[in-house]
């Protein structure tokens, strides 16, 4: 694994959590849709520092523990 195939997967986590608890919440739990809100904001809030200052702070941790991906790397083929 490498740090912006790791980075892109906890996004999508991260949004389906929150899909999640704003399913809960649209069920009649409060609590729940407000988590639902307020993880959905704080993944906005992240991507929108990251594309204004090319800076993200999830990536640059990933790239400190995994490294960055080779995305020219030829994959082994099977023959």
């Amino acid at each position: 694994m490498c740090a912006e195939r790791i980075q892109r997967m906890l996004t999508a986590i991260m949004l389906g959590i929150a899909l999640m608890f704003m399913a809960q919440g649209a069920a009649g739990d409060a609590l729940s849709m407000k988590i639902g809100v307020g993880l959905q904001v704080f993944i906005m809030i992240m991507l929108l520092i990251w594309a204004f200052t090319n800076f993200c702070p999830s990536l640059w941790f990933f790239n400190k523990v995994f490294g960055p991906c080779d995305w020219n790397k030829k994959e082994p083929s099977d023959g």
